[in-house]
């Protein structure tokens, strides 16, 4: 099989999971050539998203290795079987790597729960309230690079409008609701976005007021996105040169306690529509 140009972050995730079950079934390489068939470059290769891989090789593999979770493996196949080109394509070359997974990621999500410290969530931000945060970068952005971001950023949006949407939950601090950008005008009118919002079945709005003191760090914007399976769960984190994306087991188990710290620190979701009409009105 003729290498990939550039496996996407999805795409090596399927080499990575081969790799954790050979290396949990207690195979070396060399082991797991002899036992497949093959030789321990393909494997290696394979494992690093060099090279790509059918559902129906994961299955075998997945067997010969004796991985005992079947919805895992079905769920490893399906991913493997994605061909296809997505919307995020017609950015390449354009915007970041690291862009484009994050709309893949999104777009495969079973369900998202998000951490917001400065920024509205991204699904949630208006045109305007976006540009404006856009207008905030250093090195301040060119026109043309500004406003593809922007486009790509409004279309991740669609998946809440999807047949059927993730179902998403967004930890938002009361310092993120007050800060303001671009103008108050802009501010207002992303807060009413936002409570619109919120009315969705799939979305669940929840504030974190100061008052609520202190919580387990989690960087300034953090999400866990749900795969199919747990073992397929990935956070992706915000930094300050784009996202980076984890899913080593333990980096997961420890997200996830934190998230459950922070949205038991959050007000409930009609306590939260109050918490933001009321910063509404004082905009």
């Amino acid at each position: 099989m003729p290498p990939r140009k550039a496996p996407t972050a999805r795409q090596c995730r399927v080499g990575i999971e081969l790799r954790k079950m050979r290396q949990h079934a207690g195979l070396a390489l060399t082991e797991a050539a002899t036992l497949l068939g093959t030789d321990r470059t393909a494997i290696s290769n394979t494992e690093s998203g060099r090279f790509g891989v059918s559902g129906e090789r994961v299955r075998n593999w997945a067997g010969s290795y004796g991985c005992p979770d079947a919805a895992y493996v079905e769920a490893l196949a399906a991913m493997a079987e994605e061909r296809g080109k997505g919307w995020w394509e017609e950015y390449r070359g354009e915007l970041t790597t690291e862009a484009l997974d994050l709309a893949e990621l999104e777009h495969h999500a079973v369900a998202i729960r998000a951490v917001q410290l400065m920024y509205m969530p991204g699904f949630l931000q208006t045109e305007d309230y976006a540009r404006a945060v856009f207008d905030e970068a250093v090195p301040r952005m060119g026109s043309g690079h500004r406003r593809r971001l922007l486009s790509h950023r409004l279309k991740r949006r669609d998946v809440l409008d999807r047949d059927v949407p993730p179902t998403c939950t967004f930890l938002i601090h009361e310092a993120a609701l007050r800060m303001v950008f671009g103008s108050s005008q802009v501010a207002r009118a992303q807060l009413d976005h936002l409570l619109r919002e919120s009315e969705r079945g799939n979305v669940a709005v929840k504030v974190v007021p100061f008052a609520a003191g202190g919580f387990p760090e989690t960087g300034s914007a953090t999400q866990y996105v749900y795969g199919p399976v747990p073992q397929l769960d990935t956070v992706q984190m915000d930094t300050a040169t784009g996202s980076a994306f984890l899913d080593a087991e333990t980096r997961l188990v420890n997200y996830r306690a934190a998230l459950d710290r922070v949205e038991e620190l959050s007000l409930g979701r009609e306590e939260s529509r109050d918490f933001i009409r009321k910063i509404t009105s004082e905009v």
